[in-house]
């Protein structure tokens, strides 16, 4: 198939164009580099072989430009991974990332329905689950209140694609509500490139490790879990991309509407997160424990069996080989793409 990746030089884009290519797929992107880098896709160019990954510099809001990427291109399917993403900012701007999220996916939608293009993997979060009524998650859970904007325009877009694919049968729409992502590729080429302090875990613990940053910050130590720090379902990014290779396996079979939570089915703490780090690499993470963030809830993580069952996708790799690639990325790389 031939795919239109927005974002596709960000994080999880530029990792699942790898795979996109591994499978035979050909990939154009666009992405207006706000969060992410061109280097990132010249360094995929070079792990997959080829000269270049075709690249437009554009807004998925600027409707014209979009329009002349379309005339130019005939897409089978678009993976949708554009779109502000940090947490906390999103509670600080909350119009920004409405506008943005929101009106960003209106236009590409309206634009692929122009074109014919109605296949879609949508770049979903667990954030959706709001504080889950029950654990493990399974695609069944009802949706919760989302404690964030961020979260809300996820919850939001969801209910857009499925009242678009409702209306409209032709469209094939596959939801992917990702966990916690971490990890790098294993050429330790490509990897997480935070702008300025990192919002995630893994990102703040390498760059701890590699002396960027004196401390982490745990917050919170009194959850009702095994060691009292939250508890998360963490996934490999190179198996959170082979999702969206799988889901392009339902899309070309009809799928109509496919909603999947992408994680590993084990919850691991910060702590565990932090030690499986130290005994991998070899390094230490000076840690302090701070008070609790607001909004955080104390487990989360799902249950991937569906996934398996419809799309025959399941994680292959486990919380070393995410600790171990996120360093080996962080280590040849101290300053992201700079």
């Amino acid at each position: 198939m031939k795919i239109l990746v927005t974002g596709g030089a960000g994080y999880i884009g530029s990792h699942t164009l790898i795979e996109l290519y591994a499978a035979g797929h050909t990939a154009i992107v666009v992405d207006n580099l706000y969060n992410s880098s061109k280097e990132s896709l010249r360094r995929v160019a070079k792990i997959v072989g080829v000269d270049e990954i075709p690249f437009y510099e554009l807004d998925i809001r600027d409707r014209a430009g979009l329009e002349s990427v379309f005339a130019a291109h005939h897409f089978d399917c678009c993976i949708h991974f554009a779109g502000l993403k940090a947490v906390g900012e999103s509670v600080e701007k909350p119009l920004e990332y409405y506008e943005n999220n929101m009106n960003g996916t209106f236009v590409l939608l309206d634009v692929m329905r122009n074109h014919g293009c109605k296949n879609i993997i949508f770049s979903s979060s667990a954030t959706v689950y709001g504080d889950p009524v029950e654990i493990p998650i399974t695609e069944n859970c009802p949706k919760g209140k989302c404690t964030n904007p961020y979260g809300q325009t996820k919850s939001m877009l969801e209910e857009v694609l499925k009242d678009v694919q409702k209306a409209d049968p032709e469209w094939n729409v596959v939801l992917l509500r990702y966990f916690n992502p971490i990890g790098a590729h294993c050429s330790g080429t490509i990897g997480e490139n935070p702008n300025g302090i990192p919002n995630n875990l893994m990102p703040y613990i390498t760059q701890v490790a590699v002396g960027k940053r004196k401390e982490l910050g745990v917050f919170g130590n009194d959850y009702d879990t095994p060691d009292g720090t939250g508890v998360r379902d963490y996934i490999h990014v190179v198996d959170l991309a082979n999702a969206h290779v799988c889901a392009l396996r339902a899309i070309a079979q009809k799928c109509g509407l496919g909603i999947y939570n992408i994680g590993t089915g084990h919850g691991y703490s910060v702590l565990d997160v932090v030690n499986a780090f130290v005994k991998v690499n070899g390094v230490e993470v000076p840690y302090v424990i701070k008070p609790r963030r607001p909004g955080d809830i104390a487990t989360c993580y799902c249950n991937p069996a569906k996934a398996k069952a419809e799309l025959g996708w399941e994680a292959k790799y486990g919380i070393e080989d995410m600790c171990r690639d996120s360093w080996n990325w962080q280590k040849n790389n101290p300053d992201g793409y700079q």
